[in-house]
């Protein structure tokens, strides 16, 4: 089974293919090697037959959502440490990293395809800035609301 990265979020998510590193831009489809190649690909969660938006889990607070998978963003007992995996998990960070600088809330969470309406295993409340690259390497079915500031940060800075 395909494990999935969903986002959801109170303002829109890019979507779109991040990361992949071709020869040239007049050969896109060539790469030098498998690192070059090696990226995310983020859909929404907009069907454009129905004309509307749909959830990938009853979890999310929010309808901006995104989907991705790769085979080198793992669960949290599986880490191997390549440099695929850094890769991938790089490029979610600065995906996310983005996205909580828009909106200052995410939701994340990871589950195998089919699994999303399942009862979670964990959920926690984290923020931003104690998150790490390879702290996105969560359990199956585990949640996590991310804050950008901790509460105190955000009265003391103002």
């Amino acid at each position: 089974m395909t494990q999935y990265v969903y986002i959801a979020s109170p303002m829109r998510l890019p979507e779109g293919t991040f990361g992949e590193n071709p020869v040239s831009s007049d050969q896109p489809h060539v790469f030098r090697n498998e690192l070059d190649f090696t990226h995310l690909y983020f859909e929404s969660n907009y069907d454009s037959q129905l004309k509307r938006r749909f959830s990938y889990s009853p979890h999310f607070s929010y309808k901006q959502q995104v989907a991705t998978s790769s085979n080198h963003i793992p669960l949290h007992n599986q880490l191997r440490g390549t440099a695929e995996e850094e890769k991938c998990l790089t490029i979610l960070y600065n995906y996310l990293e983005k996205a909580i600088q828009n909106s200052g809330f995410i939701e994340y969470f990871t589950c195998l395809n089919g699994k999303e309406d399942l009862v979670l295993s964990k959920k926690r409340s984290v923020h931003w800035t104690d998150i790490k690259p390879y702290d996105l390497v969560i359990e199956d079915r585990e949640f996590l609301e991310i804050t950008y500031w901790k509460q105190n940060d955000y009265y003391t800075s103002g």
